[in-house]
C-alpha cells in the first residue's frame, strides 16, 4: 500500500524493507550478495558444460541474459568468494518455501576450484545459517552426481527420498534442526 495525499494522518507508515542478509564468513570464504562485477564468473557457472552436467546442461543465451538482470543483489543468491583475494568460486542459493514449504539449498562451483573443500565449507555454513531459524533444510541432486551426494552427507544432510524429475533419477537430502 502506498500513501496518498488523502491518507489519514494516523495511518501506519509503510513497511520498512527487510535489511540485506548479513554476509556469511567462514575460515576461508565470504558468502555475500551477487554484484555486477561477479557476472562474468556467474555466467560461466550457467554455461559451463562440466558445471551443468548434472543440472540439465548449459543455460541458453536468452535465459542467461534474464538471469543476469535478476541475480545482482537478489535475496537468496550468495556469491562465494575466497576471503584472501576476493576471487569468485561459486554460488550458493537459499530458497525459502521451496519444496513442500521447506528451505532448499543449492550450489554450483567453477571446476578449477573443485576438490579443495570450498563447496563443503560454503554449503555447510549456509545449512547452519538456515537451521538457525528454519526447522529443516533440503537439497536435491541427481543420483549420478556422486561428488554432490558426498558433499551433502558430509555437511550432515541425510538421504530422505528418491524420485525421477527432469528425466533423471534425483535424490532429496534433508537435515532437521
Amino acid at each position: 500500500m502506498t500513501a496518498s495525499p488523502h491518507a489519514s494522518p494516523h495511518a501506519s507508515p509503510p513497511p520498512t524493507p527487510a535489511p540485506p542478509a548479513r554476509p556469511l564468513v567462514t575460515e576461508r570464504l565470504v558468502l555475500r550478495p551477487v554484484r555486477s562485477v561477479d557476472l562474468p564468473a556467474v555466467t560461466r557457472l550457467w554455461t559451463d558444460p562440466e558445471v551443468r552436467r548434472h543440472l540439465g546442461g548449459p543455460v541458453i543465451d536468452s535465459v542467461v541474459r534474464i538471469r543476469q538482470r535478476r541475480i545482482v543483489g537478489a535475496a537468496g543468491h550468495h556469491a562465494v568468494v575466497r576471503a584472501e583475494d576476493g576471487v569468485l568460486l561459486g554460488l550458493v542459493t537459499v530458497e525459502e518455501g521451496g519444496r513442500d514449504g521447506e528451505t532448499e539449498v543449492s550450489y554450483q562451483f567453477l571446476p578449477e576450484h573443485w576438490g579443495r573443500g570450498y563447496a563443503r565449507e560454503a554449503v555447510g555454513a549456509a545449512v547452519a545459517r538456515v537451521l538457525e531459524s528454519a526447522p529443516s533444510v533440503v537439497a536435491v541432486t541427481q543420483e549420478a552426481n556422486h561428488r554432490s551426494r558426498r558433499l551433502l552427507e558430509a555437511v550432515g544432510l541425510e538421504h530422505a527420498e528418491s524420485f525421477v524429475e527432469w528425466d533423471a533419477h534425483q535424490v532429496l537430502y534433508r537435515r532437521n534442526r
